[in-house]
This record gives C-alpha cells, sequence and structure tokens, in this order.
C-alpha cells in the first residue's frame, strides 16, 4: 500500500453516543477514538459520564442514539459476554474477584471466557477441551509472573493485599485475550510508589501489544502515561488531545476547579 493511502486505524469509535436515564442525560452526543496499540485516558469530574462511557462499551447499557463500533463493526444489542469474546476486557473501581477462589483459579475464569469448547467437550474431556485447559493455565501462569504475584497463585483471593488484587483483577481481564483493556480507577487506593509502578505496568501492557482506555482520577499518573486525553463534564466532551495541551486547557481547568473559563 503507497505510504499515503495508510490511514491510523481506529480500534474503537464512540459516534454520537447518547445514555438516557429517564430524564437524566448521562451521555450527550459523545464521540471520540481509540487508535490500535493507544493508551487513551478518560478524564472528568465525578458524576462526568466516564464509568457510563465503559457500561456502553462493553455491553452493560445499550446507547439510547448513536453506535459504538470495534473494529469497524457496531456492537448493536451485543451482551456483555459476547463483547468480551469480541475482544474488549475492563476492570473495575471496585474490585470484583472471587474472593473463595485462588489468584490461579480468578485468571482461570477470564481465560474460560475465550475458549470455543462447549459443555460437552468439557463434560466428555475431548481433547480440544483438554487442550484449551492447559492453554489456559500455562497462560495464567504468565499472567502471574507478568503481574509480579506468581508467589500468590495459591492463595484465596480475599487473602490477597490490595495491590495485589488490583495486579490480580488487571490479570484476569488479559486472560480474556482482549485487543482492548479498560481500566476503571486502577489506582483507587494506591500510594505514590504503587502508582508510579501501576504507569510502569500499564505501559508494559502496551508494549505487549494491547489497548488501554483508562479511567482515573490521579491527574499526575494520567498525564505521565497517556498518549492522548478525552474530557467529560456533565455527560459531555468538552475537550481532547495530548496531555500537555489538556493540562492547559481553560475548559478543563474550569471543570475541574468549578470557575467560569474566563476566571481560570
Amino acid at each position: 500500500m503507497p505510504e499515503s493511502a495508510a490511514q491510523p486505524q481506529h480500534l474503537l469509535e464512540m459516534r454520537e453516543v447518547t445514555i438516557r436515564f429517564g430524564g437524566v442525560v448521562a451521555l450527550d452526543n459523545v464521540s471520540f477514538t481509540i487508535g490500535e496499540g493507544e493508551i487513551l485516558g478518560l478524564i472528568g469530574p465525578n458524576g462526568a459520564g466516564k464509568t457510563t462511557c465503559f457500561n456502553t462499551m462493553t455491553g452493560v447499557y445499550p446507547p439510547t442514539s448513536g453506535e459504538v463500533l470495534f473494529r469497524g463493526e457496531s456492537l448493536g444489542q451485543r451482551k456483555r459476554h459476547a463483547i468480551t469474546k469480541l475482544g474488549i476486557a475492563r476492570t473495575f473501581q471496585n474490585i470484583r474477584l472471587f474472593g473463595n477462589m485462588t489468584a490461579l483459579e480468578n485468571i482461570l475464569v477470564g481465560a474460560d471466557a475465550g475458549h470455543r469448547t462447549g459443555v460437552g467437550s468439557a463434560l466428555f474431556r475431548l481433547p480440544r477441551h483438554r487442550r484449551e485447559e492447559a492453554q489456559g493455565h500455562e497462560r495464567a501462569g504468565e499472567l502471574l509472573k507478568f503481574m509480579g504475584i506468581s508467589h500468590r497463585a495459591d492463595e484465596l483471593a480475599r487473602n490477597l493485599p490490595y495491590g495485589d488484587q488490583r495486579r490480580l483483577e488487571i490479570a484476569r481481564a488479559l486472560a480474556t485475550d482482549p485487543a482492548l483493556l479498560c481500566l476503571d480507577e486502577p489506582a483507587a487506593g494506591f500510594n505514590p510508589a504503587e502508582k508510579r509502578e501501576l504507569m510502569d505496568l500499564i505501559r508494559r501492557v502496551r508494549d505487549q501489544g494491547y489497548t488501554v482506555l483508562l479511567i482515573e482520577h490521579d491527574m499526575r499518573l494520567v498525564m505521565g502515561v497517556t498518549d492522548r486525553i478525552v474530557v467529560l463534564e456533565f455527560g459531555r466532551k468538552i475537550a481532547e488531545g495530548l496531555p500537555d495541551d489538556i493540562r492547559d486547557d481553560p475548559a478543563v481547568i474550569a471543570a475541574y476547579l468549578g470557575v467560569d473559563e474566563d476566571a481560570s
């Protein structure tokens, strides 16, 4: 292909998406794209609509109007498990691990989401099921090592230190083999040293070939790790651009400080 014909690849596109809950407009005509291999930050004050965006991308809420496209294909009314199989995985602001399962077993649950064999293959232990099961265990071991928690493999998730629970949830999401990893407030509850480690981890995740969408309140972390940033306020997109541009944007300053743009 001639160089002039090459176009940037959009992995995901929010196209004029509106979400209404009764009379409440949670998202108002929001559009943005996420490029292949990008770390995109999604920021805004509390109640701006960030988590609603995540929920729309992952099948929790269908758009009232507009559409979400993944690799050029509309997600439409797809269920959450179908969207996971397409290649979108997420973590949650409030950790949602299986507390009475081990760290290894939690990751195996994620790996199982990507398996193609059905109940019959599992029941009769058919070769394809055994092969996928072995691959799942191998992948789980790799992810535990990648996250630096191999020594926690056989511990119950509820007994892990808070930071390791966060890492385990990311590992479980990666076990679904996503193209897009959506991280919802992954630094919540972290101290400064843990936040620096998280920044390094997010970069290493991207270096492994994943695209990352990040919701995060810690502006130092967001500015330090993202390629681009989208800013929401009251369900509307008010800014989009490079971290340095967003840092100095009067509309963004006003949204966070609660002052008029002229005063900011």
